[in-house]
């Protein structure tokens, strides 16, 4: 059987994931200062890498991926699956000689950036689509092959001349998707769906001491599976329906992690990753682009590329396409968009049930909660205000411009704090938590920055058994 095409409304709603399948795909693809020669990209693709099953007996790595979900499809459904991965082929370098033939060499030199020896990832596909009564017994299998191959590119200096040429070869790779459903018992008609991808090449190495390298171009990287049901919906893995529960713990995940994707509350699609990964997973609106680096912090990353000097930039241009993007993206990032990196709370929501009645017409002096506010927000409340609001201290009123004695409790484990120990401070703000809690946001008598740190509102802050009133100056 061959690969076929997805039906259109499939191919959509897998449009839909793929921004998170990109970030899985390329997840350590070239990593911080984005140079072929730092330490980090020695060792890439860290993840969803499908070795030959001859090779990497003793290692980590694997040769095949297992997902098993549950499904209740309608009748007449299809399933349609699209297995993405990359395929590294291998970039040399070659210097054009004044014979007219060409030489390999360590690097070539270029205005704009230093070409040096790289592994490429070229993106594949293998698709396929059947009814889900197909899948029963046997199921459905469908092999794959990519020949090897050699191609060249010329490369030519500012003034056209040819200097060189980039020769890439990529080698042959094997493998096969399968996938195959059978029914649970009980009163629903629920079933047990299992994908396996399997890298099924018979290359073996020429010696037992062959590294990882050697292996890369004959393996599928950064394997991962789109799951699509044209009609019926699956169920979740990670959250379960209660009835559904045993069945979930029966199925059997090997080096895959199977989620639901797409957008948020919809459950035809199954994106199974070599990461772990929540329902729904999505890239935070706030990121320019893809960095590739593991982990990555796009605000830091940001700054540190465009901090990489001139020289350094060349050398990531002329590392990967892909590299030279980043630099680009960090050269030529608008202030507001590098400001949008900073930091962003998704974890606090706005209150649903009913709150304290409020005024018809909102007025600023009118105590009540704003309806259209969320409750984390100090507007919700206008009972308290962190300028006006004092508190009484051994017996004295403190609020904002009060000056205090600070002596920490033994509840910190902050050293600063020894150094804070008998010091003076003025009080900026009286705070109520959400648990009834009162803190003292203060800032540090003699504390060269603390025009800064008004500026920023960035305090220190304590409880009020942890400050002494003093007399007022």
């Amino acid at each position: 059987m061959t690969t076929s095409v997805l039906p259109e409304d499939t191919a959509d709603r897998f449009a839909a994931a793929r921004q998170v399948a990109d970030a899985v795909l390329f997840e350590g693809y070239v990593l911080y200062p984005y140079r072929a020669s730092a330490a980090k990209n020695q060792l890439r693709w860290q993840f969803g890498v499908l070795v030959p099953p001859h090779w990497g007996a003793d290692s980590a790595e694997h040769s095949f991926q297992r997902t098993e979900c549950l499904m209740e499809p309608r009748s007449g459904a299809r399933l349609s699956a699209e297995l993405r991965f990359l395929r590294a082929q291998r970039r040399t370098i070659q210097r054009r000689c004044e014979d007219g033939g060409f030489e390999t060499v360590a690097e070539l030199e270029l205005p704009d950036r230093v070409l040096v020896p790289w592994d490429e990832g070229v993106e594949e596909r293998v698709t396929l689509a059947a009814e889900i009564s197909k899948l029963t017994g046997e199921g459905v299998t469908v092999p794959f092959t990519r020949p090897a191959r050699e191609e060249t590119e010329p490369v030519h200096d500012a003034d056209g001349h040819l200097v060189g040429r980039l020769v890439r070869h990529s080698a042959a790779i094997d493998g096969r998707v399968r996938l195959t459903a059978s029914e649970l018992d009980g009163p629903c008609a629920v079933f047990r769906l299992t994908a396996t991808v399997e890298n099924t090449s018979d290359w073996q190495p020429d010696d037992a001491g062959a590294d990882r390298a050697a292996a890369l171009p004959r393996s599928l990287v950064g394997a991962h599976l789109f799951l699509g049901l044209s009609a019926g919906a699956f169920l979740s893995m990670t959250d379960p329906p209660e009835w559904a529960r045993g069945a979930v713990a029966d199925c059997r995940n090997e080096h895959a992690w199977p989620v639901l994707a797409g957008a948020s509350g919809r459950a035809d699609v199954m994106l199974s990753a070599p990461i772990i990964l929540e329902d729904h997973p999505a890239i935070a609106p706030e990121s320019p682009g893809a960095l590739y680096d593991a982990l990555e912090i796009d605000e830091i990353l940001a700054l540190r590329t465009a901090a990489l000097t001139d020289q350094e930039k060349r050398e990531a241009r002329g590392t990967d396409p892909r590299a030279a993007e980043v630099i680009e993206l960090a050269d030529t990032m608008p202030p507001e968009v590098l400001e949008r990196l900073h930091g962003a709370v998704r974890a606090l929501r706005e209150v649903t049930g009913p709150g304290p009645a409020a005024p018809d017409e909102f007025a600023p002096d009118v105590p009540g909660t704003r309806p259209d506010t969320p409750w984390w927000d100090p507007e919700s409340d206008r009972s308290v205000d962190p300028v006006r609001d004092r508190i009484t201290i051994d017996g004295r009123s403190v609020g904002a411009g009060s000056r205090v004695l600070l002596r920490p409790g033994l509840r910190r484990t902050d050293a600063q704090d020894l150094f804070l120990q008998g010091r003076t401070a003025h009080v900026e703000a009286v705070l109520h938590d959400v648990d009834g809690g009162v803190h003292l946001a203060v800032t540090v008598e003699g504390d060269p920055g603390v025009d800064i740190r008004r500026e920023q509102g960035r305090f220190l802050y304590f409880q009020p058994d942890e400050v002494a009133p003093l007399e007022e100056m």
